[in-house]
């Protein structure tokens, strides 16, 4: 009874094994999804505590046997003669059989278990993998949804920038077809400014011949100009010494027309008188007319020059006299003269 008891409970622990193996299985393929990832490893946590109770099990089972074992053979030393103790005996070494192919089986389940276990861990380990790589594909997601973001941002920017270019290239057209149609307009001025600058420049060559001449008109009159201004410095030389010689000439005729009148006042006086007082009269003066032409400064010669800054007359030789000691001043009034103030006066 024992031993069926045993074998009974061997059985329950297999089978327990293969439903173990089977949800092992089934785990393994359910590793694909992330959200039983834990209830997995808290399973894989059962499971190992669970083999490690079936374990002590099958130690206290052997145990068990090897005591029963003992207990048959006591039992078989008794009861030698007995045919329960053969039959007894065969159901046991059947029974060891069956216990000895059963604990096969569990060694084979169990090293299956190992074998189950280290996949475990190997996918378990691909699980933390798979769950790092898509901690990155979350976190890359992430940056590429931001740099999408930045990226349509900043071809809105763009966008409007376009829409700006557009709007000045439309405005940078219009200038432009101004400015052709201006262009046109200053080519056809330039077209004209050319002829007429070809009109200028035949007028500028006939008005260079033209200057030419007129420079050798100009340098001959400039010739002529300096010649004629020689000359008239000599014809105003000359008029100036006629006027000074007309201006000596008024004064003298002015003094004569004086004398002159005074001697018709003096006529009837001379009539009135007798002969010998109207000559003595008369040389007396005589005698002043010949003071007033003799030189006021030596009273001896008469004058024969004048001053001209002052017009008072005086003999030659007393005004050379004033030139040589370098007393040039009017010996009437002051005057100061030079040698070209001096001019022959013939009275």
């Amino acid at each position: 009874m024992l031993i069926s008891i045993l074998s009974m409970e061997i059985l329950d622990t297999i089978i327990q094994l293969s439903k173990v193996d089977d949800l092992m299985k089934e785990e393994a393929v359910n590793l694909n999804e992330t959200s039983e990832k834990k209830n997995l490893a808290d399973k894989c946590a059962k499971q190992t505590g669970e083999i490690k109770s079936l374990k002590t099990l099958i130690e206290k089972m052997e145990k068990e046997k090897l005591e029963l074992q003992i207990l048959l053979d006591m039992l078989g030393q008794q009861i030698y003669d007995n045919r329960d103790a053969l039959e007894l005996k065969e159901s046991l070494k059947i029974k060891e059989g069956e216990s000895e192919a059963y604990i096969s089986e569990i060694e084979t389940i169990g090293q299956a278990y190992e074998d189950m276990q280290t996949q475990n861990q190997h996918l378990l380990q691909q699980v933390t993998e798979r769950d790092d790589y898509n901690i990155k594909l979350v976190s890359e997601s992430v940056k590429t949804k931001q740099a999408q973001s930045f990226l349509l941002s900043e071809k809105q920017a763009l966008a409007n920038q376009l829409q700006q270019v557009n709007s000045t290239l439309e405005s940078l057209k219009l200038r432009i077809a101004d400015s052709e149609e201006q262009m046109k307009v200053c080519i056809a001025e330039a077209l004209k400014s050319m002829h007429e600058d070809r009109h200028l420049a035949v007028n500028l060559e006939t008005v260079k011949w033209e200057l030419a001449d007129a420079e050798k008109e100009l340098k001959w009159l400039k010739s002529a100009a300096s010649s004629s201004e020689k000359e008239s410095e000599q014809i105003q030389r000359k008029i100036d010494e006629i006027q000074m010689k007309l201006d000596s000439e008024r004064n003298e005729r002015k003094k004569l027309d004086d004398g002159l009148m005074e001697l018709n006042r003096k006529i009837p006086e001379l009539s009135s008188e007798s002969g010998e007082a109207a000559i003595q009269r008369l040389q007396d003066e005589i005698k002043d007319c010949k003071a007033v032409l003799k030189c006021s400064v030596c009273f001896d010669r008469p004058k024969e020059v004048v001053i001209v800054k002052c017009f008072h007359l005086f003999c030659n030789p007393c005004i050379q006299r004033n030139l040589e000691i370098r007393h040039r001043k009017c010996p009437g009034c002051g005057t100061a003269f030079g040698q070209r103030d001096v001019r022959f006066v013939k009275i």
